[in-house]
């Protein structure tokens, strides 16, 4: 009888688990509104494309770019391209379709993937601060204290630690039962909007995710405050106008770029699972794996006087070829 009894039982929790496909509501069922939402984010997408592959490209053909900040900032852009790509084709072609379901395993990489190059943002972004720190504070040993040696292990270990803080939250969201609804209220697979379905006990998940990301955001913001602290004493000890202004615009574009992004990881993981709101999560979410991924092409090139030389220089070698080109023909 009892053992009948836990055949029964593990019948129905596989039939639980198994869930072979999940539902992305999406932000509205309104056609005319998902048509001109697909439009506006088809454009955000495209010139996130163009804008961070394009910053990578200009980096590795421009000889004068060839520095530690500049590969550090071919490697966010690289990021922010991959971060954009795993959520936002996805969102589009649920825009244009009423089939929005997504296989459990398509769920579960999406998540991997998202979780992966957000983190490694997150680090990265920490290494780039103290990469300013060492440029700025001590700028004769730079070369020696940002060799290939120091600044190619800082971003290889912000992809390790991407990887595994991810793989975490996937196995233990993904190791949960499933039941009742299967409709995602989110436009891709996020963890909270998970746990939010799940029928197991996701207390320990959430102590998990407030945890982890909050040792991460705790870690990777000291390091830029401390980094900055220390700056800001190297500014105050310059007697040059101009090297104090060149200081403040590189810096300020670096600071602007880690508020917004760090801002938005707090407000969305790192608080008490009472106050989720699907509705506000959702844009929250979109603002930082869609807009900022747009913005930070702008935020780190427009005020670096380096990076605008080469892309004017990249711009009259283009209108050079094609005056050639007109001439021949």
């Amino acid at each position: 009888m009892v053992t009948k009894m836990m055949d029964s039982h593990m019948t129905q929790l596989r039939n639980v688990t198994e869930v072979s496909v999940f539902i992305l509501t999406g932000f509205t069922d309104d056609f005319d509104l998902q048509v001109f939402l697909f439009l506006l984010f088809l454009a955000i997408y495209l010139f996130t494309l163009v804008g961070n592959l394009g910053l990578v490209a200009l980096v590795f053909s421009d000889i004068r770019l060839h520095k530690p900040m500049y590969y550090f900032l071919s490697v966010l852009s690289f990021l922010d391209a991959c971060y954009s790509t795993v959520v936002t084709p996805t969102m589009l072609i649920n825009f244009l379709t009423k089939d929005r379901s997504i296989s459990f395993r398509g769920c579960a990489a999406q998540m991997l993937l998202f979780v992966t190059f957000g983190t490694t943002e997150c680090f990265l972004l920490a290494a780039m601060a103290y990469d300013r720190y060492a440029a700025i504070y001590n700028p004769l040993l730079y070369s020696v204290t940002m060799s290939p040696r120091v600044y190619v292990p800082l971003i290889a270990a912000s992809y390790v630690g991407g990887i595994l803080h991810a793989t975490v939250h996937t196995v233990a969201t993904f190791n949960l039962s499933f039941c009742g609804s299967n409709e995602i209220r989110h436009v891709f697979c996020d963890i909270p909007p998970l746990l939010a379905i799940s029928c197991s006990d996701t207390h320990t998940n959430q102590l998990l995710l407030f945890y982890l990301v909050g040792a991460i955001e705790v870690v990777t913001i000291l390091i830029v405050l401390i980094s900055y602290g220390f700056i800001l004493l190297a500014i105050l000890r310059m007697n040059s106008a101009e090297g104090r202004q060149k200081v403040f615009s590189t810096c300020g574009s670096h600071l602007t770029g880690v508020s917004i992004y760090h801002g938005t990881i707090l407000f969305t993981y790192v608080r008490p699972s009472a106050n989720y709101a699907p509705e506000h999560d959702m844009v929250v979410s979109t603002f930082y794996t869609i807009i900022i991924p747009m913005l930070n092409p702008i935020i780190y090139s427009l005020r670096n006087k380096e990076v605008k030389e080469a892309f004017k220089k990249i711009l009259r070698a283009i209108v050079f070829l094609q005056k050639c080109t007109f001439n021949i023909y």
